[in-house]
């Protein structure tokens, strides 16, 4: 199977976005320990308190604990009792994404239009309210267990969501300059890349902006496929993976196989000042990938000028690409968990709107290596 490697225009027509979407509302990871998550997220990443559910709100199913840092929310959801809708889904993937929530202005119409058009439905609308207004949600299903919820909350003032207090802390370590989500990729099964697309392009109004084929993203042993999904306005992206035919077992393959199914692969997160942010994270015990010291030699024939010293990138790992529009700069952390699946993405976007394709061969080397050592390649 090989793609027509294709640049598509960039270009955001909101008179015809049926779906708008305001940006990323929040990510909720279900995962066996929500409090020591919550504390790791903000050790390591800078994350601080934000809001928490569990017995003292009422809440007797399930724990949640939700911490921020600029524009990104993340939740992290145990469940308080076994046989739990959660703990299976734990059981099953291990700790990873469950929740992609986007904000929009009305989640009953966004609903009633996704389920119009062929969506399958996680959650009909619902109006929960306290003493700071009400939220409306919805939900529907995408790849595998993968869930998007519309939230609206014009009409609420609280922090977070109804249902959910304050979650004052003594230990908040400072931000490292994570600014928002800058996009999510999801892997699916062999076959499965196109129903998506589809998928997000009929039921979400999405438009398609980049595709990659086995010969852009491969190695002598792995290869895979990938196509950028955009919402309307552009602030939300999802590139969707798929497995090629390889000598050996595919980082996809690899995530399927201990995902047990589809599901979100890494969040890219946004930086403004990647060499601080990333000499931060390192500082705090976050572990990335390496590619090979050689990989800088030519890096800048390749790339051009940049503002950035060349020593201090290749000190850090840090890969660097351009398209027409600009470059950027981009590094990934090792997984974050025990199964070899959900890992994080910090990029630096200097006018650059694509993903880093100049990259894509010395990264999924260092990954190859990373599977070497796991015996799983």
């Amino acid at each position: 199977m090989n793609l027509q490697t294709q640049e598509i225009p960039k270009i955001y027509n909101e008179a015809e976005d049926f779906m708008p979407i305001n940006g990323t509302d929040y990510v909720e990871f279900y995962v066996s320990n929500a409090k020591q998550a919550a504390h790791f997220y903000k050790s390591a990443f800078g994350f601080k308190s934000h809001a928490y559910s569990g017995l003292q709100t009422g809440n007797k199913q399930n724990e949640s604990y939700v911490v921020v840092q600029d524009k990104i929310k993340l939740v992290f959801t145990s469940p308080l009792r076994s046989n739990s809708i959660v703990g299976k889904h734990i059981d099953k993937h291990g700790d990873g994404v469950k929740v992609v929530a986007l904000w929009v202005d009305d989640a009953t119409k966004s609903y009633e239009t996704a389920m119009e058009r062929g969506a399958k439905s996680y959650m009909e609308p619902t109006t929960t309210e306290d003493k700071h207004g009400k939220v409306v949600q919805s939900g529907i299903y995408t790849y595998g267990e993968t869930v998007h919820v519309f939230v609206e909350r014009k009409d609420y003032r609280g922090d977070f969501l109804p249902g959910y207090q304050a979650w004052e802390t003594t230990y908040n370590p400072g931000p490292v300059g994570l600014k928002f989500v800058d996009h999510m990729v999801g892997n699916v099964e062999l076959g499965g890349m196109n129903k998506w697309v589809e998928f997000y392009e009929k039921v979400m109004g999405f438009t398609q902006i980049m595709s990659f084929d086995d010969k852009d993203i491969s190695t002598e042993y792995t290869a895979l496929m990938s196509k950028v999904m955009s919402s309307g306005n552009g602030r939300i992206k999802f590139p969707i993976n798929e497995p090629a035919a390889g000598k050996k077992k595919s980082q996809v393959e690899e995530y399927l196989e201990f995902y047990e199914g589809e599901g979100v692969q890494h969040i890219a997160v946004a930086t403004d000042n990647i060499i601080k942010t990333v000499t931060e994270l390192r500082d705090r015990g976050v572990e990335f990938l390496r590619v090979p010291d050689t990989y800088y030699d030519a890096v800048l024939d390749r790339v051009g000028t940049i503002d950035e010293e060349i020593l201090a990138l290749k000190e850090l790992g840090i890969l660097v690409d351009r398209d027409d529009e600009g470059y950027l700069l981009q590094i990934f952390t090792k997984p974050m968990n025990p199964r070899p699946t959900m890992f994080f993405e910090i990029i630096q976007r200097k006018g650059a709107t694509s993903f880093g394709k100049g990259n894509f061969k010395a990264l999924f080397e260092a990954i190859e290596r990373e599977q070497e050592l796991r015996g799983t390649l």
